[in-house]
């Protein structure tokens, strides 16, 4: 009998029916032996059901029993109440649901931790010695007995088969019963665990048991005698509830890669259960990034008709007007921008992305997006599958008005791709060179040329039909250069190249004899040779007039050449600006010149240049938001320390300091910051004339915090040598006295805050500590953390508290998360994570796997975020990425009421019911102009109505991106399994919206 339901599975597989009947025991030539073995193997199954029958019989006793135990107890513990009497304890299965039906296993953030405490596991009795379930890696077991008369059954719950480790468990002990013999089974089938695919596999016999074992009456005896002192488990695999009473008070226990993490709960929360985390009304809209790409890229800035400078940086496509000092922003990219080219109508543009991978490893396919500059729309999406790596170059054609594209890809052997872009056909591809591929061009004159250059190599390809066919430039007497850099065009169709030995080339096309049987070909040779510029010519640019611009390296000049290719005019980039990357004409006179150092320079050969757009050009990690100003401070691996204006998106000074910058801080009057670095040294500035006031030394390893308390009198700094130092702050932030050191983090000090009385210090470590400090004492650390529960602390950036543990996504290593901010309203929280994203979450968040708002934006880890001072605005900084990009605080109205959701393959997306859903094999989004047709179905004010149709177009056009790329929704957002409407909230608020946003012309 124990071995009933295996059997029973093995009887109804097809696949061992049949190679039961093939058993060499059984006689081929005897059809009427195969058929008493086939009613055999029937009755064996009618057997089997029988069998099913008595276990729920039993079971159903079983649990009539634990009731009536359940009730004994109240009674006991009415009429004798004890503080040492535990209470009977259910075990509680996510398998279950209240109305005494079975359902599918769900991952809701909002619903998992109810369904948990409200739901009951079916559970047996085992006659004889009581079994332990086996806990977590550093969760102690504990045994508590029920008191009840002599005859009054005993039960051990054990939890049933889990689907997967991410699923909510509640893990309790309660006493053994003594049951029949077939409860015996029932024990042994319901605690053997399964593989996740037999428990997705259930049959109409176990819903029938999971129906019989969640009785409506049982649910409500388990809410009735649930004790209020619950110690939540959450771990990195699975998060578990547990009735504790603590000598030491109410707390949560949270398990990080084996490691227990203690929480305790503030006396001022009455019912841990009854907290709730749901969406901050509160949104994220993106208002202006800061820096720009240019240190590896190239041809990468552009004029568009509209006035705006069109460049990138992360994943953001960046159009700036700079008279109007306004930017919109492109976001449908999922990683790095690494290229750019304009459509001859001036209007389309074509971007291509880098591979990466999401937060749970599976790849980003790269990819090319060709989007209208005007709405911000996406047009197509071209590659997905094709490319390798990235996309390094690509351009439009010029002689067919546009309608091809042609891609080089990273690969090795660096692909080159012709595409129908607006069909989204591929027409041809061919492998280019296992060389360094820096330029393609389609000729401007001739439709069936292309041209690619890269190191030691110029190629001239021949494009028709579905076949590209290859020659490669000739030298001859001219020295080969080590790369050709660069391309452009004369107006008579002659090609010009710019290479690494400072030398433009000018290759004309001849005309050769013809072979027998073949017509004339066209070859490219050199015609003329000029030394152009000391080291590099790294761009050249064709102007309107038809004289050309081209860009040094070495010695960072820019020249104008005439019509014959004679120097006309020459400037030099100063040198604090990076050598030339990108040279681009602008109005006018004007030109444009992306710069190594990450500047974009609008100038003129009378003038000079003006710096429009700037930003670090290494790692950023420091961050600091000025305590009452609308100014913010960034400090990189680049040295220098930048103080940006907030309001008027500007530079207001930049220092270079001798050491890289880590982390900074306001002191509380503005009139000074600190700035710590890598090496343990620190230093203190003037806010306003970023003069240098002092210089101090902690240690010789990288320093990750600095903190001012809330009256500016003490400064805590946060060292990787496992130490905290206090000084002693006097004269307005301007000297310093060392004060003394907290001691006892057995890892790298990450986050710290002050108490409001200065008295008490909050850090976080490493190795996942939550320690205590009471600095009047001696900066000695406090044992009982228990009495520090109900300090309110005046910030909040520790990463790990009972206030924010809700915000670690489930399975996480510890390192996932960078930085935490609290609004200074004590509304919100931002957190900056490992995977590019920005998350606002509710204030506080004590829940396990809270709900948020999840944006996109940059490229490479999110190191670190700050409101500023007004609660206004979100500062976050990325890592590689090198960007610093503004948020705006808004508060939006959520979707309609009347949204439903459409079933797509593994996902479900939300629509809403008002739309027209776009039917056609490219995956085109809704023209902004066709989203007028809901004014009609959302009764709202203006101001709300544009967020709605804002909210719909974006999310029509993400889940048209999302679906023609074949991937997935976020992992972290509930599964396929959610009920519709909490699909819908979360995806069009939490995913869908958020990433999207700013893909309108309002942006």
């Amino acid at each position: 009998m124990e071995d009933g339901l295996p059997c029973l599975a093995a009887a109804c597989d097809p696949a061992a029916l049949v190679s039961f009947c093939a058993d060499d025991s059984i006689s081929a030539a005897s059809t009427s032996d195969v058929q008493d073995r086939l009613s055999a193997l029937e009755l064996r199954v009618q057997q089997q059901e029988d069998e099913i029958t008595v276990l729920k019989a039993a079971l159903a006793d079983v649990l009539r029993r634990l009731a009536i135990s359940e009730d004994h107890v109240a009674s006991v513990r009415k009429s004798a109440p004890s503080k040492g009497q535990p209470s009977l304890r259910e075990a509680i299965s996510m398998s279950c649901i209240t109305n005494g039906s079975t359902g599918s296993r769900k991952t809701s953030h909002s619903s998992s931790v109810s369904v948990a405490r409200k739901e009951t596991l079916s559970s047996a009795a085992k006659s004889g010695t009581e079994k332990k379930k086996e806990k977590p890696p550093g969760q102690k077991e504990k045994k508590e007995e029920s008191h009840s008369n002599d005859q009054s059954p005993q039960t051990q719950a054990s939890p049933s088969p889990q689907p997967s480790s991410q699923t909510l468990q509640t893990h309790r002990q309660t006493q053994e019963s003594k049951s029949s013999a077939p409860a015996k089974s029932i024990k042994k089938s319901l605690t053997a665990e399964k593989p996740h695919s037999a428990w997705e596999s259930s049959d109409d016999s176990r819903n029938k048991l999971l129906r019989v074992a969640s009785t409506s009456k049982l649910i409500s005896k388990v809410a009735k005698n649930a004790d209020k002192h619950k110690d939540v488990i959450v771990s990195q695999a699975k998060m578990s509830t547990r009735e504790k009473n603590s000598q030491e008070g109410e707390y949560i226990k949270m398990f990080m890669r084996g490691r227990p993490i203690t929480m305790f709960i503030p006396s001022d929360v009455e019912n841990y259960d009854d907290i709730r985390t749901e969406l901050p009304p509160e949104k994220l809209k993106l208002e202006w990034v800061y820096g720009y790409r240019g240190r590896d890229c190239r041809a990468n800035v552009y004029l568009l008709p509209t006035g705006e400078i069109v460049y990138f940086i992360a994943s953001v496509v960046v159009l700036f007007n700079y008279e109007e000092r306004t930017q919109r922003h492109y976001l449908g990219h999922t990683d790095c921008v690494k290229c750019l080219a304009v459509h001859p109508d001036k209007i389309r543009i074509a971007t291509g992305q880098l591979a990466g991978v999401d937060k749970d490893g599976r790849p980003l396919q790269p990819h090319v997006r060709v989007w209208d500059s005007v709405s911000l729309v996406t047009l197509q999406v071209i590659g997905l599958g094709t490319f390798e790596r990235g996309v390094g170059c690509l351009d439009f054609s010029k002689a067919d008005s546009g309608s091809h594209l042609c891609v080089i890809d990273d690969s090795n052997e660096h692909m080159l791709t012709v595409w129908d872009w607006q069909r989204k056909s591929k027409i041809a591809e061919i492998k280019t060179t296992n060389e360094v591929v820096l330029a393609v061009e389609f000729h401007p004159t001739d439709a069936n040329t292309i041209i690619t250059c890269g190191k030691s190599h110029i190629f001239f390809w021949t494009w028709s039909g579905n076949s590209l066919s290859r020659k490669q430039g000739i030298f001859g007497k001219y020295e080969k250069p080590k790369f050709v850099q660069c391309l452009a065009f004369l107006g008579n169709g002659d090609v010009l190249t710019g290479d690494s030995g400072g030398i433009i080339l000018i290759w004309g096309k001849t005309t050769v004899e013809s072979t027998p049987g073949k017509g004339p070909k066209g070859v490219y040779q050199i015609s003329r040779q000029i030394k152009a510029h000391d080291g590099s010519v790294f761009t050249l640019c064709q102007l309107r007039n038809g004289m050309l611009l081209t860009g040094g390296g070495k010695d960072r000049k820019i020249i104008l050449w005439d019509h014959d290719l004679n120097p006309e005019r020459e400037i030099e980039v100063p040198d604090q600006y990076g050598t030339i990357r990108a040279v681009a004409e602008g109005k006018a006179d004007q030109f444009l010149v992306g710069t190594s150092r990450n500047f974009v320079l609008r100038g003129t050969f009378n003038d000079g240049f003006v710096v429009e757009v700037q930003g670090h050009t290494d790692e950023l990690w420091g961050l600091a938001s000025h305590p009452f100003k609308d100014l913010f401070l960034t400090c990189a691996q680049d040295r220098q320390v930048c103080m940006w204006n907030s309001v008027d998106h500007t530079l207001e000074w930049t220092r270079l300091l001798d050491e890289p910058g880590h982390c900074a801080d306001f002191h509380p009057s503005g009139a000074v910051v600190a700035i710590g670095t890598h090496s343990g040294r620190w230093f203190v500035l003037d806010a306003e004339t970023r003069d240098l006031v002092s210089i101090h030394t902690d240690g010789n390893e990288q320093l990750s915090v600095m903190r001012y308390s809330v009256d500016g009198t003490l400064l805590a700094v946060g060292s990787h040598d496992n130490f905290i130092y206090l000084y002693v702050v006097t004269e307005n932030g301007r000297k310093y006295s060392r004060y003394g050191k907290c001691t006892g983090h057995s890892s790298y000090i990450t986050h710290l805050d002050w108490s409001p009385d200065n008295k008490y210090i909050m850090s976080n470590s490493g190795d996942y500590e939550i320690l205590y400090w009471d600095i009047p004492s001696g900066c000695k650390l406090i044992r009982n953390r228990s009495d520090c529960k109900d300090i309110d602390w005046t910030t909040y950036t520790c990463v790990l508290g009972f206030q924010v543990f809700g915000v670690w996504p489930e399975g996480s290593d510890g390192t996932d998360i960078n930085a935490l901010v609290r609004s200074h309203n004590r509304k919100v929280i931002a957190v900056a994570d490992d995977f590019c994203k920005v998350h606002l979450f509710q204030y506080p968040c004590s829940k396990p796997k809270a709900p948020s708002h999840k944006y996109s934006a940059h490229s490479s880890h999110v190191t670190n975020v700050s409101f500023t001072h007004s609660d206004g605005h979100l500062i976050s900084t990325g890592g590689k990425d090198m960007s610093i990009i503004q948020w705006k605080l808004v508060e939006k109205v959520t979707l309609p009421q009347n949204d439903i959701v459409v079933d797509i393959g593994a996902t479900k997306v939300p629509i809403s019911a008002s739309e027209n859903a776009v039917q056609s094999p490219a995956p085109l989004p809704q023209p902004f102009n066709e989203m007028n047709q809901n004014e009609s179905v959302t009764g709202s004010s203006p101001a709300s109505l544009e967020s709605n149709l804002e909210q719909s177009a974006e999310a029509s056009e993400e889940q048209s991106e999302e679906q023609s790329e074949g991937s997935s929704l976020d992992p972290a957002e509930p599964g396929c399994e959610e009920p519709s409407n909490e699909m819908s909230e979360e995806h069009s608020e939490s995913t869908v919206t958020e990433e999207q946003q700013d893909n309108s012309p309002v942006s």
